[in-house]
């Protein structure tokens, strides 16, 4: 076990993930109570939360679990006041959870628009307003939200909403790092590029089929590395501005992309 987060109390929103593998949220989860933290594992589904917990238990570390959905304030309330009232802190928030769309502004509905809207920024608007004042009472505590590429570049297919929401992440960052800079408290933003993770391979089932490999190979073969990134990319990213090792970076936004984003490679998700 490593000392990097020894004593931290985190909470990780999207800690579970969707059938067998490992997510963003999940490999953060395990990743800090390696490094000592006391994770609050939050997820909408109860069972994904509870295996992430299993995982952290089995080697030694110290987890709770809370279902919640984060784009609602009650649930955003009552998560943080359970880590306060179990942990007797908060320290770190980490905000993983995010809904994808395909669609422009013709072809998405109203509908969407607004899910994608509240699942991607509402959600992490509210856990900051919850976890905020704590954090100030207490004088640190460090904020990480997680976005996308999407965020800083456009792709064949229209990702309007999604691309919008996440854009809209790095704006919540920087406003809250420099309203709370002055107050010991660190916000950044990582945007993933193309990762390899049980939702993304859900999320483009209907589209490959029985040809999934063969997204995979087109996805690896887009990255400058020839490799995507795997969810333990992400963690170690997030572990390095969770901790003191990044203490004088507050408002940045770190891409975690393999050096697609300096590329003119754009992925297509229903090219075959």
């Amino acid at each position: 076990m490593g000392k990097r987060l020894k004593g931290k109390a985190a909470i990780i929103t999207g800690a579970g993930v969707i059938g067998p593998g490992m997510g963003n949220g999940k490999a953060t989860a395990i990743t800090f109570a390696r490094e000592g933290a006391r994770v609050m594992s939050v997820d909408i589904n109860p069972e994904a939360a509870e295996e992430t917990k299993r995982v952290i238990e089995g080697e030694g570390g110290q987890c709770l679990t809370f279902q919640a959905d984060v784009s609602k304030a009650s649930d955003c309330r009552k998560m943080v006041e359970t880590c306060i009232e179990k942990f007797g802190r908060i320290d770190i928030l980490d905000n993983n959870v995010a809904l994808g769309s395909h669609g422009g502004p013709v072809e998405i509905s109203e509908e969407t628009w607004d899910r994608v809207m509240n699942v991607n920024v509402k959600s992490m608007f509210l856990t900051c307003k919850y976890a905020l004042p704590h954090m100030e009472k207490q004088g640190s505590g460090v904020i990480i939200n997680i976005a996308s590429i999407a965020a800083i570049r456009a792709e064949p297919s229209s990702l309007l909403a999604y691309s919008v929401s996440k854009a809209g992440v790095i704006a919540l960052t920087r406003e809250v790092a420099i309203q709370y800079a002055a107050r010991g408290i660190r916000c950044n933003v990582i945007l993933p590029g193309l990762m390899k993770t049980p939702r993304v391979e859900r999320y483009y089932k209907g589209v490959w089929g029985s040809n999934i490999d063969e997204m995979w190979r087109r996805r690896d073969a887009m990255s400058p590395t020839s490799k995507q990134g795997e969810p333990w990319d992400i963690a170690y990213a997030a572990l390095f501005l969770a901790s003191d090792d990044s203490k004088y970076i507050t408002g940045t936004t770190l891409i975690v992309d393999g050096g697609l984003v300096r590329t003119m490679r754009s992925w297509s998700p229903e090219a075959k």
